[in-house]
């Protein structure tokens, strides 16, 4: 065995130039579509800093793990006194390096500088998580380390912080994955030259059609994805709840298609399982043996099976996507800029392909916006053929947003 063997199976070698961060792990599918995707594209070892190698190592396949060093992030909040003396130290200096530093160490721990990515396209988009990329950003930046934002979404609102705008200027490359935010960042003042906008690299994911179930053999299907997050952000819960079910009900009363529950994060603390099943149960004797749970499989396997749907409703973004880039007419129940963006670079415009799930007042309004999809299928078909080449050359786009900063 090689030292280099060596260090992959252990996760405790950094040996690249290029090192991944802010990966929350491949539970989340999408999460795992995007290591996936960027190291097919960028055919050079990576390192991966994750927050959890055992979800990688599950669920990434072989073929990509073997140009990966998967480095677990440090847990401070796992050591109780390793975060004290760290949050002592920060408010006796003011110094905000200490706790990014510590959980990067793969990458600040390296004998020389190289490009750190920062994968988490959508993290912005998450008030809690603003700060955390912030310190990241400018401790990597401090210490020499090249910074590149890929797959990126923000608010507009946003970016009119003095704080955001300025930690923007920090990075060395930005890769935009719509157009809106492509456009805000413009508006905020950060250079041309740093600026690339660049399609999500998941859309160039490979399907993986195996675990097609054969139940999708001679019927149509309907898949149907809906997460904990939508339900969380929501105007009203309970009223998008209802909304999936009615839009169910109405489809195994109206069409001989059959529905497939798919998920696409399982993470226990936010598990699309969990709230499928639940659709799955309320529909009770009604689902007449035409409503089944997809179980949970990699980013790959889940691509083929929405890839086999007819039609596709969804709030996961990377479960749309998987959709889009097979040709699949598809429904949003989008929740931000990332939703908007990427249908308005698709299709012109959002409306009718996006619904906000925080504008969903009455349960009838996602059976109407199925009901768009029917009537126009044979349009939004061709759309998608047409659009999609471009936007797999645009995906591409984002192995050279990072490789320009090699030297």
């Amino acid at each position: 065995m090689t030292d280099r063997d060596s260090a992959k199976i252990k996760g405790s070698n950094c040996v690249n130039s290029i090192a991944f961060y802010m990966h929350a792990g491949s539970g989340n599918h999408g999460c795992e579509a995007i290591v996936d995707s960027l190291v097919r594209m960028l055919r050079e070892d990576v390192t991966l800093v994750t927050n959890s190698r055992k979800e990688d190592e599950k669920y990434l396949p072989q073929d990509v793990k073997e140009h990966l060093d998967i480095c677990e992030e440090r847990h401070i909040d796992r050591h109780f006194l390793t975060h004290a003396l760290y949050y002592a130290a920060r408010r006796v200096t003011g110094n905000r390096d200490g706790f990014p530093a510590y959980k990067l160490s793969a990458i600040t721990g390296q004998e020389r500088p190289g490009t750190a990515v920062s994968i988490g396209g959508d993290n912005y988009c998450y008030e809690s998580m603003v700060q955390d990329l912030i310190d990241a950003n400018a401790m990597l930046h401090r210490r020499g380390i090249r910074t590149v934002l890929l797959g990126c979404s923000i608010e507009p609102a946003l970016l009119k912080k003095p704080s955001i705008a300025e930690d923007m200027k920090r990075y060395n490359r930005i890769a935009a994955r719509e157009s809106i935010t492509f456009r805000a960042l413009q508006e905020a003042g950060i250079p041309a030259e740093k600026l690339v906008l660049a399609a999500d690299p998941a859309f160039t994911l490979p399907a993986d059609r195996s675990a097609v179930p054969d139940r999708f053999q001679g019927t149509d299907v309907v898949g149907v994805n809906l997460s904990p997050m939508a339900l969380d952000y929501a105007g009203n819960g309970e009223t998008l709840r209802k909304g999936y079910l009615e839009l169910m009900h109405w489809i195994l009363a109206n069409t001989g298609m059959s529905i497939a529950l798919i998920p696409h994060v399982v993470w226990q603390r936010s598990n699309d399982l969990a709230v499928l099943q639940e659709l799955k149960d309320a529909l009770g004797r009604d689902a007449g043996g035409r409503v089944f749970l997809i179980p949970d499989l990699p980013a790959e396997q889940l691509k083929g099976i929405i890839g086999s749907c007819r039609y596709f409703i969804g709030a996961r973004t990377h479960a749309t996507i998987a959709a889009y880039s097979s040709g699949v007419p598809t429904l949003v129940l989008g929740y931000s800029v990332k939703a908007r963006g990427i249908a308005r670079d698709l299709f012109g415009s959002e409306e009718h392909y996006v619904l906000p799930v925080q504008q969903v007042t009455q349960p009838e309004e996602i059976r109407k916006g199925f009901t768009f999809l029917l009537e126009r299928e044979g349009d939004i078909r061709e759309t998608l053929r047409r659009r999609i080449p471009d936007v797999l050359k645009s995906a591409e786009r984002n192995a050279g947003a990072i490789s320009l900063w090699e030297e």
